[in-house]
């Protein structure tokens, strides 16, 4: 399933990224991305930044207001703070990804599960981790300023009629994707999800891959 609807011709970048570890990469304007999830219910949490100006970004309100539905799926556009569109899901053989749940941190692994898992690997982590490594713009360097409200592909987070979040086992399965076609150059920022506290993925991370193809 990894490789439906693709041409190998037109493959230019493609990686397996390893459960828990960061991934930073750039996909060009009229570009495809996909994410696929190899073994199931694989929780990956993901930022866009215009390539060319990290202060423009995606943005989970403006998304969430424009489109009216907190899930996003096929046909769904990711709107930046600017109001521009970023990336639209052209594929998902999901059907649901969550905006609102956040990514875990040593903060959130404290106050929902124990103090002793505040040292835990975290999405955070990885994300600064990933940030520190950035080249992209050496005049000005990516910072923990620079992160917002992600979304969490594949990971199932039901929203009770009070309001309440549930983080339940995920619904995805092997070999299902998620595929967005860029509408800027776009810098995506990924953690492929270390968390084993609770069932977004199986309490049992594991690999993810990356394909971006002309």
């Amino acid at each position: 399933m990894t490789n439906a609807n693709i041409d190998a011709n037109r493959i230019v970048y493609r990686e397996v990224v390893e459960a828990g570890d960061p991934w930073m990469h750039e996909v060009k304007a009229g570009q495809r991305f996909r994410i696929v999830d190899l073994e199931g219910n694989q929780a990956v949490d993901t930022l866009f930044y215009n390539a060319h100006d990290h202060s423009e970004r995606y943005s989970a309100t403006d998304t969430i207001r424009e489109q009216g539905n907190i899930y996003l799926t096929k046909g769904s556009v990711l709107q930046s703070n600017l109001l521009n569109p970023m990336l639209t899901i052209v594929d998902d053989t999901c059907g649901r990804h969550d905006t609102i749940g956040g990514a875990c941190s040593a903060e959130s692994n404290t106050v929902r599960y124990a103090i002793e898992k505040r040292h835990m690997h975290s999405c955070r982590d990885s994300f600064l981790t990933a940030l520190g490594q950035c080249e992209c713009n050496a005049d000005k360097p990516m910072t923990k300023g620079d992160l917002s409200s992600n979304i969490n592909f594949f990971m199932n987070v039901p929203v009770s009629p009070d309001g309440h979040l549930d983080f339940d086992d995920g619904i995805s399965a092997p070999g299902r994707y998620v595929e967005m076609e860029a509408h800027m150059d776009t810098l995506i920022l990924v953690s492929n999800c270390p968390q084993l506290n609770n069932p977004c993925n199986g309490y049992n991370p594991t690999p993810v891959e990356m394909i971006i193809w002309k």
